[in-house]
């Protein structure tokens, strides 16, 4: 069933103006947010959830840290970002939005990062939405740091349609990184310890709980 763009919009609640203000950033920047509709599917997962504590690996301009932070008034934040323009204009947005005491920016890239910056911190939900060839690096660095019965949520799996051609329709720039996709999907769907679930909200989500 197609359902357009238009209608999905009619749903989504409203958004305060900052938001509003980075999600015309963003798009005036070609800077990539996550989309409106895997945002709110996000959100709705992650109030169900109540996590208290939420790791992020890919921060932008803080867009998906903010709305994590608004929606869970009782959740703190780490969240990681390896370009540091962009993490710099995020702390201006959280601290604009007075979120800056619950949000935490660590600069750097999220494979070369020491384990020991996280201390003995850990967490009940983690997001990765970072380089899309390296998820399954990500996963496999950060997992330990899951609560028992935590939950991953992975975006951006469909690749803005490209995961659903044929690789010779690919652009060969752009192969190799499909491929990676596809082998993360499939590893992570038989995982023996994790209960996945690919859901076809925004770009694309896989969901998976730690048993």
């Amino acid at each position: 069933m197609n359902i357009s763009d238009d209608f999905l919009k009619d749903l989504i609640k409203p958004r305060s103006a900052i938001f509003l203000e980075m999600e015309q950033y963003a798009k005036d920047n070609h800077v990539p947010i996550m989309q409106l509709m895997g945002m709110e599917s996000l959100l709705q997962l992650l109030s169900l959830q109540k996590p208290n504590s939420i790791l992020e690996l890919g921060t932008a301009i803080g867009y998906s840290s903010m709305r994590m932070a608004t929606k869970l008034e009782e959740a703190s934040i780490v969240t990681i970002e390896r370009d540091e323009a962009k993490a710099e204009l995020a702390k201006d947005y959280m601290q604009r939005a007075d979120l800056q005491h619950r949000i935490q920016v660590i600069i750097g890239d999220a494979l070369e990062i020491s384990a020991t910056e996280l201390g003995d911190l850990t967490f009940d939900a983690i997001f990765i939405d970072a380089a899309k060839g390296q998820y399954k690096n990500f996963f496999e660095k950060y997992a330990p740091f899951l609560n028992d019965g935590g939950v991953i949520y992975c975006d951006n799996l469909l690749l803005n349609g490209l995961s659903e051609l044929p690789m010779n329709e690919v652009p060969r720039r752009k192969r190799t990184m499909v491929r990676n996709q596809h082998q993360f999907m499939e590893w992570l769907m038989n995982h023996p310890d994790y209960d996945t679930a690919f859901l076809p909200v925004g770009d694309g989500m896989l969901v998976s709980i730690k048993r």
